[in-house]
C-alpha cells in the first residue's frame, strides 16, 4: 500500500561504511552515458553473513526495479562505497534481493562497457546477452551428495577385510578424482556396491558434502573414428613457420590474419597454438560460423585436448547442455571452448588467445540487440586479455585484409598458399546457363519454369562421379521449390507477394502440407495456400525460380534405378539428403545427415549455405555450384564480395583425398569478376579490384558506416520519424566530414506489417560516426528501442 501523505518522514540511512553497487539491469534503460553515467542503477549490497563471500563485479543478481520493485535480474558493474551515491538521496536506495549464483570475469564486465558505448545500446543489455538464459534459469540444476576424502588422509583401524580393501583402494586414488557420488565412488575402486563406501563415510574416512551440478542428456558420437584425431600430424614448412610466429606473440596483444586456402591446414595451426598456451597454464577460445560447427570440427579439438577440457556452445544444444558446458568453463572444468557467436563470452579465467575461423562469416554478426559482431568483439577482448587473437580464412573480409595489407597494418598477415599434402585445388568449370534459354534455330524459346536446374555438363558430370563410387555436394544458396509465382500471361502482371511484407512469397512442398505444397514468406513467416488460377485474369500460374526443392525433384527424377541402375540410384532420404532449415529442424539432424555423408551412406549432399564451409570429405569429387551470381542481384555494396566467398567456400570442399576434384559453377552472368576469379581461386586480384572500387565511394573498410532502421506500423509516422533523425544528424554532423544518407525506404520496405526507412552515415573513422551518433543519444534522440534499430558496422542492407 502507498505510504500516506501525513506518514511522520523516516530518518535519513546513514551509508557510512556500506557497500554499494551499481547494477545494469536487463532492461532498456538508455542514459547514453559513458563509463561514470553508465546505464546502471545503485544498489546497496547485502551485510557480511556467515560463510557469505562479498559481492563482486560481474556477478548476476536480482534486484527491486521501479515503483513497484518489480523482481528484475541484472549484473553487477561496480562495487565500492559511499561514492557510488553521490547525486542519489541516500532514502531511495534499496538492497538487492537474491544473489543468483552466476559470476562472469571481470574482463567480460570491461567488455560489455565497450560494447555499450561502441554499438550503442543499453548496458544492460549487453551485459545479459554474456551470460545464456539457460545459466540464468539454472536449467539441469541439481543438489546431489559427493564424497571428498580428507586431507591429510586418516588412520583408520578396526576394518573388515573388505572395508580394509576399499579404503586401500580410496587412498590409491588421485586428488584431483574427488569429489564422486557414491556411486561412481565405488566404480572406482571396483567395488559391486555402495556398502564399504557408505561404511566410510560413517568412520570418518570419507567426508558426504552437497554440491550444485548441471545434468544433462549426452550427445551420442557422429565421428566414424574420433580416436584418430588426437594424433598430431607432422606440420609442413608454412605451417611451422605459422606457428612459430604467432606462438612468438604470446603473452601480449597482436592480431594475425592467417589466409590459407581451403585444405592448407589452418586448424592445425590453431592446434598446436593452444597447445602452447595450455602449457603455458592459459585457456582458449575458438569460434567457427554456426554452420561450420560440425562434430568433425568439435571432436577434432575435444580428442587433442581431452585432458585440459573442453566444452562446446551452440545452438543445438539443449537448455540444460548449454547450462552445463557454460559452467564447465567458468568451474575451470574445459580451459578450451569451442562454440558459435556468443561463445566469445566463454567465462574462461587466464584467456591466452582468441581463434576465429573463417572470420568472414556474416553470420559472426548478430542482428538483433545487441548488434555486435563477434569478430570485432574477440579482437577487443583479446586487447583487454593481453593475448594474440587469430583470424583465419580462405577468402578474408575486406576489411581484415585491408587492415593487414595497408599502408599502416593493423595486424599481420600470414599466408598458406598450398594445400597439406601436395594436393592441388580443384579444378573449377564455367557453364553459362543463359545459353540454355537461346532457342534452337527454327525453334520457339523453351518455357521460362520449364528451364532444368542442372545443366547438361554438370548432369553428366554427377552420373560419371556416382558411377566411380564417389561423392558430390550441389549447393544453392535459396531454399524452397519456387521464389516466384505468377500469371503466365504477359498482359496480366499478377505476382504473387505477402500481404504483410514487401517480399514475394516462396512455394514449398512436402507431404505433409496441405493438398501437397503452400507459399510461405521467408520474413514473417506467413503462409498461404497455393492458388491453383490466376486470381487476377482466371489464368494459367507459372512457378519460376529454382530452390533446393525443385533440385531435389529434378535429381531424383534423372538418377533413378531404372535409368542409372541401383548403384547410382538417388533415393530421396536415403541416398539423396537436402541439406536447408527446412529439413535440418535441430543440431542432432544436421550431425546425423553429416555422419550418414561421411560413412558413404548418402551419396548426394543438396544444400544452401550450410553445406559450404567446415566440412573435410575425402570421397568428394565433385562440387556443383547452381545459380552462382543470384546474389549479384541484391542491392548491397558488399555482394560481390559475399558472392566470391562461396563460390571459393564451396569449390574447397572437392578433392580433400586423394582424388582429383571439379567444380562446376552455373551462372546466368559467368564473366562477373567475383564468380570469375573465384573460380581461378586469385582472392588477392578480386581484393585488390573491389577495395579499389570501395575506396572510390567512400565504403568500407575505406570508411565507416552505421545504419538506423526507424520502423513502424503507420506508413507516415516511420517516414516522419526517419526524416527528424536524418535532420538531426545533419545538424550534429562535423563539418560535413560526417555523410548523411537518406532517409530512403529500405530494400524490404515492409516486414510483418511494419514500415521501415533507414538512414546511412558514413565517414572516414569510426570515431566521427560514434561522435554524431552518441551525441543525439546524450541528448535523448536516439535510442535503441523497439522502433529504432541501430546498425553499427552493418553487413547486410536488406
Amino acid at each position: 500500500m502507498p505510504r500516506s501523505l501525513f506518514e511522520p518522514d523516516r530518518p535519513t540511512p546513514s551509508l557510512k561504511g556500506a557497500t554499494l553497487l551499481r547494477v545494469a539491469v536487463e532492461r532498456g534503460i538508455d542514459r547514453g552515458g559513458l563509463l561514470r553515467d553508465w546505464d546502471a542503477l545503485t544498489y546497496l549490497a547485502p551485510g557480511p553473513g556467515a560463510g557469505e563471500a562479498p559481492v563482486l563485479a560481474g556477478e548476476l543478481v536480482t534486484v527491486p526495479l521501479g515503483k513497484s520493485d518489480t523482481p528484475t535480474r541484472g549484473f553487477v558493474v561496480e562495487v565500492g562505497g559511499e561514492e557510488l551515491a553521490a547525486g542519489i538521496q541516500p532514502e531511495t536506495i534499496k538492497p538487492i534481493l537474491a544473489r543468483a549464483g552466476a559470476c562472469i570475469p571481470g574482463p567480460l564486465v570491461e567488455l560489455g562497457v565497450w560494447m555499450a558505448g561502441y554499438y550503442l545500446c543499453p548496458l544492460g543489455m549487453a551485459m545479459a546477452t554474456m551470460v545464456p538464459a539457460a545459466v540464468k534459469a539454472r536449467t539441469g540444476r541439481r543438489v546431489v551428495e559427493q564424497l571428498e576424502r580428507p586431507d591429510p588422509v586418516p588412520e583408520l583401524a578396526g576394518l573388515t577385510p573388505k572395508v580394509r580393501a576399499a579404503w586401500e583402494a580410496v587412498c590409491e586414488l588421485k586428488p584431483g578424482a574427488f569429489p564422486l557420488a557414491p556411486r561412481d565412488l565405488a566404480d572406482a575402486i571396483g567395488s559391486p556396491t555402495v556398502r564399504e563406501v557408505n561404511r566410510l563415510v560413517a568412520l570418518g574416512g570419507l567426508i558426504a558434502v552437497e554440491r550444485e551440478i548441471v545434468r544433462a542428456r549426452e550427445e551420442p558420437g557422429y565421428l566414424a573414428d574420433a580416436s584418430a584425431l588426437s594424433a598430431a600430424p607432422v606440420l609442413t614448412a608454412r605451417q611451422r613457420e605459422v606457428v612459430e610466429g604467432i606462438g612468438a606473440a604470446l603473452g601480449s596483444f597482436s592480431t594475425h590474419l592467417v589466409r590459407g586456402v581451403t585444405g592448407s591446414g589452418k586448424t592445425e595451426v590453431y592446434l598446436r597454438l593452444i597447445e602452447r598456451v595450455l602449457a603455458a597454464g592459459g585457456s582458449a577460445i575458438v569460434l567457427v560460423p554456426e554452420i561450420s560447427l560440425t562434430p568433425q570440427t568439435s571432436g577434432r579439438f575435444g580428442a587433442r585436448f581431452a585432458e585440459a577440457g573442453v566444452a562446446v556452445l551452440h545452438s543445438g544444444l539443449t537448455a540444460a547442455q548449454r547450462h552445463r558446458e557454460w559452467k564447465r568453463a567458468s568451474s575451470g572444468g574445459a580451459r578450451v571452448v569451442v562454440g558459435a557467436r556468443s561463445a566469445v563470452f566463454a567465462p574462461l579465467a587466464r584467456l591466452g588467445l582468441i581463434v576465429v575461423d573463417e572470420e568472414h562469416d556474416s553470420s559472426y554478426k548478430q542482428d538483433q540487440l545487441p548488434r555486435y559482431n563477434a569478430r570485432d568483439v574477440a579482437i577487443v577482448r583479446a586487447r583487454i586479455a593481453s593475448c594474440p587473437v587469430v583470424l583465419g580464412s580462405a577468402t578474408p573480409s575486406l576489411e581484415s585484409w585491408a587492415n593487414a595489407t595497408g599502408d599502416r597494418p593493423r595486424s599481420t598477415l600470414w599466408t598458406m598458399p598450398d594445400r597439406v599434402g601436395g594436393a592441388s585445388l580443384p579444378r573449377v568449370e564455367l557453364v553459362d546457363m543463359a545459353t540454355l534459354l537461346r532457342p534452337e534455330p527454327g525453334q520457339k524459346p523453351p518455357r521460362p519454369d520449364r528451364i532444368p536446374a542442372l545443366s547438361p555438363r554438370l548432369r553428366g558430370a554427377l552420373g560419371e562421379a556416382l558411377g566411380r563410387g564417389e561423392q558430390a555436394l550441389i549447393l544453392l544458396n535459396r531454399r524452397g521449390y519456387a521464389h516466384y509465382l505468377c500469371c503466365a500471361s504477359r498482359t496480366c502482371g499478377w505476382v504473387l507477394e505477402c500481404d504483410h511484407c514487401d517480399a514475394r512469397l516462396v512455394i514449398h512442398t512436402g507431404r505433409q502440407l496441405p493438398q501437397g505444397a503452400v507459399v510461405r514468406c521467408h520474413h514473417c513467416l506467413a503462409e498461404q495456400v497455393v492458388p491453383h488460377r490466376c486470381p487476377a485474369c482466371t489464368g494459367r500460374l507459372l512457378q519460376l525460380g529454382t530452390g533446393t526443392q525443385r533440385v531435389e525433384e529434378e535429381l531424383t527424377g534423372l538418377f533413378t534405378p531404372e535409368r542409372v541402375g541401383g548403384a547410382c540410384a538417388l533415393v530421396e532420404g536415403e541416398t539423396l539428403a537436402r541439406v536447408d532449415a527446412d529439413t535440418m529442424r535441430t543440431g542432432r539432424d544436421y550431425f546425423e545427415t553429416l555422419g550418414r555423408f561421411a560413412s558413404g551412406e548418402i551419396k548426394v549432399l543438396l544444400g544452401t549455405q550450410m553445406i559450404a564451409k567446415g566440412h573435410d570429405f575425402p570421397n568428394v569429387s565433385l562440387v556443383g555450384v547452381l545459380c552462382a551470381d543470384a546474389a549479384l542481384a541484391l542491392p548491397d555494396f558488399r555482394a560481390a564480395e559475399r558472392t566470391f566467398q562461396l563460390v571459393s567456400q564451396v569449390a574447397g570442399r572437392a578433392g580433400r583425398g586423394v582424388k582429383a576434384g571439379t567444380v562446376i559453377v552455373q551462372a546466368y552472368d559467368p564473366g562477373a569478376p567475383a564468380v570469375k576469379l573465384a573460380a581461378v581461386h586469385d582472392y588477392p586480384a578480386f581484393a585488390d579490384a573491389e577495395l579499389a572500387a570501395r575506396r572510390g565511394a567512400g565504403l568500407p573498410p575505406a570508411g565507416r558506416m552505421a545504419r538506423v532502421v526507424c520502423r513502424d506500423r503507420e506508413f507516415g509516422r516511420a517516414r516522419e520519424a526517419s526524416e527528424a533523425l536524418a535532420g538531426a544528424l545533419r545538424a550534429g554532423a562535423e563539418g560535413g566530414r560526417v555523410e548523411v544518407l537518406g532517409p530512403s525506404p529500405c530494400a524490404i520496405a515492409r516486414v510483418a506489417g511494419y514500415h521501415r526507412f533507414e538512414v546511412l552515415l558514413v565517414a572516414p573513422t569510426a570515431r566521427l560516426v560514434q561522435d554524431c551518433l552518441g551525441g543525439l543519444r546524450a541528448r535523448g534522440l536516439l535510442k535503441s528501442d523497439a522502433r529504432t534499430a541501430i546498425d553499427v558496422d552493418p553487413v547486410a542492407l536488406m
